[in-house]
């Protein structure tokens, strides 16, 4: 049973994502009126095909509004006034939209795939609205910009929470194909190692199938590289290297912006949260050690403990509150983000990350930008910032990974 606690916490605005539910709402209407779930699957088959088109009607209806909505959205943006518009009003947290979404196309591609109108009992979902906004942003980067540049999370976006890239992953062959196709690839993690066998040890799986591949040239090698700590540390593929990446030095692809960090800023943000995250452990009787390193901070699990997913967010907000309400968390962007089974904060989020990416590459347009994560919620997701530096899909899997991929192949 679903007690009213459980309820209360999932309404919490850290907990939902204000468009996903906003369109869900909008379709909610449709469902009641149309469902007629008292009817017994076996009787009236004529009626219930009737009723399924005529359900289908009215969501492709709201699909087609809410895209031109967001048309409108995007042409308030081109004029500096995103605020003025009628999806800002409507749904106040929505950013910006680097393409255009085809969103009843969308809709109606999913509901070929998930028989979202024929349902009677089960609603419009979270997750059925999510893929029917991933698929309109393939389509949209497919009949606008094309894609140049692919970013990937690291746990549950290639490989499971916790997990290593092996050799046997079905995401390999796909990058390798966004490699062969010409475009650029970049894995942006939390993981701040920075050392290259650390990375190795993450991603073995793809970097010794580049390796060993022989239709893949230096130049598409040099197309995949890896950004760790979310913005802090760069390295590129190198054939002859025994762990097939080297370090990129910061010279050669940070951001005008990041030059402006100070040291003295970075240890004094990091030397706050920390504080912070001591006294959520004392508090919360947490069984975890403190992990500093050069550009983070954070908390593990002794002996491989499982922390409850309420103390871990409870843990993250109240250390981004913490550090946000500092003067030098004005001055220096951060990011505290829980990891599944432990909660960091990293210098810079994985908006600096993706745009490193694009910098690198020659200077790659946020349009021409796929990220593909699973954390996209507003508070404790670190993927959520890359909207601000791309065009985003939000998986909940690594297989919804490479479904993922197969969609945008499909489309080139």
């Amino acid at each position: 049973m679903t007690t009213r606690y459980r309820v209360e916490y999932a309404l919490k605005s850290h907990r939902r994502d204000q468009l996903i539910e906003w369109i869900k709402g909008l379709l909610a209407v449709p469902f009641v009126l149309h469902s007629q779930p008292t009817a017994v699957y076996q009787e009236h088959s004529e009626n219930l095909i009737a009723v399924a088109a005529d359900t289908h009607q009215r969501y492709a209806e709201i699909f087609r509004d809410v895209e031109k909505l967001i048309s409108d959205h995007i042409t308030h943006q081109a004029q500096q006034a995103p605020g003025k518009s009628k999806l800002k009003l409507l749904v106040p947290t929505v950013g910006s939209f680097f393409t255009p979404l085809p969103l009843e196309d969308a809709f109606n591609y999913q509901d070929r795939q998930r028989f979202i109108s024929r349902r009677r009992f089960v609603a419009p979902s979270f997750n059925d609205v999510r893929l029917i906004l991933n698929s309109a942003q393939l389509f949209g980067l497919a009949r606008t910009t094309g894609v140049d540049l692919v970013t990937f999370d690291g746990d549950v976006t290639l490989y499971d929470d916790g997990a290593c890239l092996t050799d046997d992953n079905p995401v390999i062959a796909r990058i390798t194909r966004l490699l062969l196709t010409g475009r650029k690839v970049g894995i942006v993690t939390a993981a701040g190692y920075t050392e290259a066998a650390k990375y190795y040890e993450r991603l073995r799986g793809l970097l010794d199938a580049m390796h060993a591949s022989p239709s893949l040239t230096d130049a598409h090698r040099a197309g995949l590289v890896v950004m760790g700590g979310e913005s802090n540390f760069l390295f590129r593929y190198d054939h002859h290297s025994p762990h097939r990446l080297v370090y990129v030095p910061r010279s050669e692809w940070v951001l005008e912006d990041m030059r402006a960090w100070q040291e003295a800023d970075i240890t004094e943000l990091l030397d706050i949260a920390e504080s912070s995250l001591r006294a959520c452990a004392a508090n919360l009787s947490l069984p975890v050690a403190v992990l500093r390193k050069d550009r983070a901070v954070g908390v593990y699990p002794l002996d491989r403990s499982k922390i409850t997913r309420e103390q871990l967010e409870e843990t993250v907000l109240v250390v981004q509150n913490t550090v946000e309400r500092s003067p030098v968390g004005s001055r220096l962007p951060f990011c505290a983000f829980n990891g599944g089974n432990d909660v960091f904060v990293d210098i810079g989020d994985k908006s600096w990350g993706v745009r490193a990416c694009q910098k690198y590459f020659g200077g790659i347009e946020p349009a021409r930008t796929l990220h593909v994560g699973d954390q996209f919620l507003s508070a404790g997701a670190n993927d959520f910032k890359a909207r601000l530096a791309s065009t985003t899909a939000w998986i909940a899997s690594p297989a919804e990974t490479v479904q993922l991929l197969d969609e945008l192949e499909g489309l080139s």
